[in-house]
């Protein structure tokens, strides 16, 4: 093997590699926030899931791609262990659509595709047309790859010997397409220099198979790496597309001689058959696991339990490998982190009862604690927004983003007023006189109306309110007791029955509830208007 021979393979390669990347992010950039959508449909059966994970690895041209994305939506909440499973076998199947484009003589209009490719991609200034045009180019060039790889194995032609091996030693094969699928991260790659090597008659279709079928497992390295540093759910996922393949692989090694033949009967010439035998270990793979996803998902946690959360547990679902992935799933994920904020917010504000109300002033530090990481939260989900809205998200998606930071700030103000209610709290208990039994159950009653308007709020993001009367109502009972306790307030200040100062504490207490119960409202009408 020359140098030229070398740099003609790798180049080859690279190009192949270039290509489906062109694809990918061509075609994403198209799908744009329908991916919203279509996780939605993710919920019924896992067999819509293998539908769906067929559909968009057929679309993007890359597994890894569609598998990373379901590693990035568990590990984001978006998506159960169940849901993963039958995404993660319908990627499997749709990878198997380039094999067999590759099998075809399309490769013979190549540079047809590039040329339009190049004309809708550069020369015109429609987004949807260059993003259409930039896929078309990607296409081209994959099978311009494609020949280029073909051309550099040509010398190989007088040493067949070296692949017959791999026609003797199963195992040798397979280690073959696992190691090349590692180095190159990309399967469709493998399985089309493992063609290319077939149609130039240097790879019998014993050889390839086992390569074939290695390929299958050196896939999962791109999963194993996109789950580093993510959560345990998300590490089920990258468990259960290793298991998958893994088990499958195993379970087809000893059927080889009964597979090979049936493999042969599908097709004539090689290129076919060996694009046949990755589509057909896929889909019989998936007819074989799908009876027993529910079965499936229960071994992977038993192997890899998720550990109860703690106390005051951090960001959950904001994970960066989405905004690079596919940012119109990572808004989703902001919407729950959301979710995750108003939760703590509500147990921030249940011990602020306790504290302010049935004077278990034990509770003061959770309080503080809570607050503080209500605050972090808040920041959390600023920061992620903004390197979203650099990501270049549509109008609709970044008018829904900006309600959500919008609706954040508020919940973290809400968390802010418990903590002066504390404080408020603190001083009344420093002080020989407090509040009238009478003011404190007003102020309790007040309170409970106040907490109800922010557990509606904190209910609006997964469900919006359309008619918000009722809430409104709710909120205006709020701001109708701020004002007859105040009045009543000054009444007993004209009678000399309260201690002013005192008073003045009592007003600020008013204030702050009613300044929670506003902030709910703000967050039910954002949300209304906004999901």
């Amino acid at each position: 093997m020359t140098l030229a021979h070398l740099v003609q393979l790798l180049g080859g390669v690279g190009l192949f590699l270039f290509a489906i990347r062109l694809i990918s992010e061509s075609l994403q950039r198209l799908a744009g926030d329908n991916m919203r959508r279509i996780i939605g449909m993710l919920t019924k059966t896992p067999f819509l899931g293998v539908l769906v994970g067929a559909g968009v690895t057929v679309l993007i041209q890359s597994s890894s791609a569609t598998t990373v994305m379901t590693v990035s939506f568990v590990d984001a909440g978006l998506m159960t262990l169940k849901q993963a499973i039958g995404v993660i076998m319908g990627a499997n199947v749709g990878t198997t659509v380039t094999g067999q484009l590759l099998a075809i003589k399309i490769k013979d209009y190549a540079y047809l595709f590039v040329i339009v490719g190049v004309l809708l991609g550069f020369l015109n200034k429609e987004r949807r047309l260059s993003h259409m045009g930039s896929g078309m180019l990607g296409f081209g060039l994959l099978f311009i790859g494609m020949q280029t790889m073909e051309g550099a194995m040509d010398f190989l032609r007088t040493r067949q010997d070296i692949f017959l091996m791999f026609s003797h030693h199963p195992l040798l094969g397979l280690t073959a397409g696992m190691l090349l699928t590692l180095l190159v991260q990309s399967s469709s790659a493998t399985v089309g220099l493992t063609i290319a090597l077939g149609t130039q008659g240097l790879l019998p279709l014993e050889a390839a198979i086992p390569i074939v079928l290695g390929d299958n497992i050196g896939t999962t390295i791109t999963a194993i790496l996109a789950s580093i540093g993510t959560s345990r759910a998300a590490k089920q996922a990258c468990a259960a597309h290793v298991l998958f393949n893994v088990v499958g692989v195993v379970i087809f090694l000893p059927l080889m001689p009964l597979y090979m033949g049936f493999i042969q009967s599908t097709a004539h010439g090689i290129g076919h058959q060996i694009a046949n035998a990755h589509t057909l270990f896929n889909v019989c793979n998936t007819i074989l696991f799908l009876p027993f996803v529910g079965l499936f998902a229960r071994l992977i946690n038993r192997l890899i339990p998720v550990r109860e959360k703690m106390e005051f547990p951090g960001v959950q679902f904001l994970d960066p490998k989405l905004i690079a992935v596919t940012p119109g799933i990572a808004v989703e994920a902001v919407k729950n982190e959301c979710i995750h904020l108003g939760e703590e917010t509500l147990k921030l504000m249940d011990a602020v009862e306790d504290v302010f109300f049935n004077d278990k002033a034990e509770r003061s530090e959770e309080i503080l604690r809570q607050e503080n990481h209500a605050d972090e939260l808040q920041r959390a989900i600023s920061h992620y927004s903004e390197r979203l809205f650099r990501a270049g998200i549509s109008d609709e998606a970044a008018k829904f983003l900006h309600g959500l930071v919008s609706s954040a700030g508020d919940l973290e103000r809400i968390g802010d007023n418990g903590k002066k209610l504390l404080q408020l709290y603190e001083y009344r208990k420093a002080r020989s006189r407090d509040f009238s039994s009478d003011a404190l159950q007003g102020l309790h009653i007040m309170y409970a109306e106040c907490r109800q308007a922010v557990e509606a709020a904190v209910g609006s993001f997964t469900q919006p309110i359309e008619n918000t009367a009722e809430l409104d109502a709710l909120v205006q009972r709020v701001r109708d007791m701020e004002a007859e306790f105040r009045t009543l307030h000054i009444h007993r200040i004209r009678k000399n029955t309260c201690d002013p100062e005192t008073g003045m504490r009592f007003v600020d207490v008013l204030g702050t509830i009613e300044q929670m119960s506003y902030r709910a409202k703000k967050i039910i009408h954002v949300n209304a208007l906004e999901l």
